[in-house]
């Protein structure tokens, strides 16, 4: 059960009563539980909260949630389980047609939500992953592992969005060789994205703050004038460092 108290889960639902209901009853649980407040913002509180499951409401404002599960699985694979009042079997189609794991609909036991939660968590990242064929890269104790888009580092670990777990695995990939900016632009490049030098260096920082997050200071150089490293001096380093 430890694992609970440090699994966050995001709510996007719009009915505010059916959401407090939710987190309080989650939260009961151990689950550390985030709520979307600006539906205009959902992707930017997704970004912040980096859940590893999401709740999610078909009737939204501005846009609905099958439009909000495609942009969510663009950068994340996590467990996408729809809570909605339409229960017809098209909607229930288009849920998972758009990405989604399950669908529970209106109104709900608070108990079998819960356990489907479980459900997803073990088969996505517990007991039952698929783990004989997955690829990890270890990097002196650094873990990522390519399809969960999960970095780890001893004891703790956390997830990473499309763009970061693919710049963290080419850096990963060439050490301890310096990775070129266009080459790290290439593979950022998608055919829905635009990426410039800004996305780069917004990523980059990104993946820095990951890694920090999780007990790695400085694991990534700048190299001037050439691209980024990953480095391996990672106890008692100081300040991050820029070579010339």
């Amino acid at each position: 059960m430890g694992e609970l108290r440090v699994t966050t889960v995001l709510i996007i639902e719009d009915d505010n009563k059916i959401g407090e209901l939710l987190q309080k009853h989650l939260e009961k649980y151990g689950y550390s539980v985030k709520r979307v407040v600006d539906f205009s913002r959902v992707m930017e509180s997704f970004q912040q909260a980096q859940p590893r499951l999401v709740l999610l409401d078909v009737n939204l404002p501005k846009y609905d949630g099958y439009y909000w599960c495609r942009q969510i699985r663009k950068v994340s694979l996590c467990p996408i389980l729809f809570l909605s009042a339409r229960s017809e079997q098209m909607d229930q189609v288009m849920a998972l047609e758009n990405g989604a794991d399950d669908y529970i609909t209106k109104p709900f036991n608070y108990e079998v939500v819960t356990a489907k939660i479980r459900s997803q968590l073990r088969r996505v990242y517990g007991d039952y992953a698929q783990t004989a064929n997955e690829r990890v890269l270890d990097l002196h104790g650094l873990k990522l592992y390519i399809e969960r888009m999960e970095v780890s580092y001893g004891e703790n670990k956390t997830m990473l969005s499309k763009k970061e777990a693919i710049l963290l695995e080419a850096l990963m990939k060439r050490f301890p060789k310096v990775v070129g900016r266009d080459y790290l632009l290439e593979k950022l490049w998608d055919d829905e994205t635009f990426v410039d030098e800004n996305t780069l260096n917004v990523n980059v920082t990104r993946v820095r703050k990951r890694l920090k997050d999780i007990g790695i200071e400085n694991g990534i150089e700048t190299v001037r004038g050439a691209g980024y490293r990953m480095t391996t001096n990672w106890e008692g380093a100081g300040d991050d460092e820029t070579l010339y």
